[in-house]
């Protein structure tokens, strides 16, 4: 629809670096662990470690940054490589036998770029046996897990779960300077009446009548605006990056006095996270690695057994349950043997018993209702 139509003099915005660190694989690429994007940071280093395919018998370090992995030589200068995350298909860790046949810890990653499968193996060749035991690729899995979890902050996102009553759920970090109602999305011949959310971060547009007919469209990935001309008046056309589909977007605002400050709010903002992106990743090594010592101390502690919280039970007394009871009942037994009589010896008439509330069979001599009564010892003794 705007692929004709001439945009209106001066109001055009700068391209932005497009993205490809977290989308790609490369090898090789010179100065690559110095040459970082802006908005990207380093958030640990793992030293001596190898890339056992790549490059075996290279000594080198692994860089985890908030987009992708770094393995760099510190033998040959040239010898590098970058996985971005959006490429990882599966990690794991392995213990291999590394020099001097010493069994050491071993990250896999399998990754698939361009239809090409590659195969990882970065092995510790400190020959510190304690590193064998010890999570020391543990930040690598937990930085592609918030990866994975803050796609909104990098990639547009159709139809998405991002607005609830009318209201934008708000990101960490994010924002919110402006709402605009009474957009038009030009995408279609008819348009869809909606509203704009305008953040630190991304820009929002959403339907009245259906919410969940939506776009997050991040300044990532946002390769130009402009305010066109199109058969619907003054528009604001938004291009958005080839990583983020290349689509062509029209919106209309009025009146046109509110389509400028929109396009100009917009273009500064896009400017500004051109400068510093917010990639979303929060994360602290030395505060996660305290936080595993300390949940592997606290299994150990509760995994001890500790003697003094029991008692031991004379197993003895277990088994003597109520042996009065069983001499009665005994001794009712033998006295009809030898009467030979199912009647019994001798016939006990029946009396009121206050404590049960009931007639019973009078008691023989030598025996107690409580006798009877209790099934299981009144006292247990521990053993010494």
């Amino acid at each position: 629809m705007f692929k004709s139509l001439a945009p209106i003099e001066g109001n055009q915005q700068p391209q932005l670096q497009l993205l490809w660190e977290d989308k790609d694989v490369k090898f090789d690429v010179p100065q690559l662990h110095k040459n970082l994007r802006s908005g990207e940071r380093v958030l640990d280093y793992i030293y001596h470690i190898e890339d056992s395919k790549g490059n075996p018998g290279d000594t080198g370090r692994l860089m985890v940054t908030n987009l992708r992995i770094i393995w760099h030589s510190l033998v040959h200068k040239k010898y590098n490589l970058s996985i971005g995350y959006a490429r990882i298909c599966n990690t794991n860790t392995r213990i291999v036998q590394a020099k001097a046949r010493i069994a050491s810890q071993a990250l896999y990653i399998l990754a698939i770029c361009n239809e090409t499968r590659f195969e990882f193996l970065f092995t510790d060749v400190s020959g510190e046996t304690s590193r064998r035991d010890q999570p020391i690729f543990a930040s690598v899995f937990d930085v592609y897990h918030l990866y994975q979890r803050t796609y909104l902050y990098r990639d547009l996102k159709l139809r998405g779960a991002i607005v609830q009553s009318g209201q934008l759920v708000i990101l960490p970090d994010e924002q919110v300077y402006s709402q605009v109602p009474g957009v038009w999305n030009l995408s279609s011949d008819q348009g869809n009446l909606g509203s704009f959310v305008v953040s630190n971060i991304r820009l929002v547009w959403f339907a009245d009548a259906n919410e969940t007919f939506n776009i997050s469209l991040p300044y990532l990935q946002i390769e130009s605006l402009r305010v066109r001309e199109s058969k619907y008046g003054p528009a604001l056309v938004i291009q958005t990056a080839e990583t983020g589909g290349g689509y062509v977007l029209g919106f209309r605002v009025d009146p046109a006095e509110r389509l400028n400050e929109l396009f100009k709010e917009l273009c500064s903002l896009h400017t500004i996270f051109g400068e510093q992106p917010n990639f979303g990743i929060q994360y602290n090594a030395q505060d996660a690695r305290q936080r595993l010592a300390e949940a592997a101390e606290e299994a150990a502690q509760a995994s001890q057994f500790k003697v003094d919280n029991f008692e031991e039970l004379d197993e003895r007394q277990e088994r003597e349950i109520n042996t009065k009871l069983n001499s009665y009942l005994a001794e009712g037994c033998l006295g009809k043997m030898a009467s030979g009589s199912s009647s019994g010896q001798e016939e006990r008439l029946p009396v009121y018993c206050k404590e049960l509330g009931f007639a019973m069979e009078q008691i023989r001599d030598g025996y107690k209702l409580q006798d009877l009564w209790n099934v299981m010892p009144t006292k247990m003794e521990t053993m010494e």
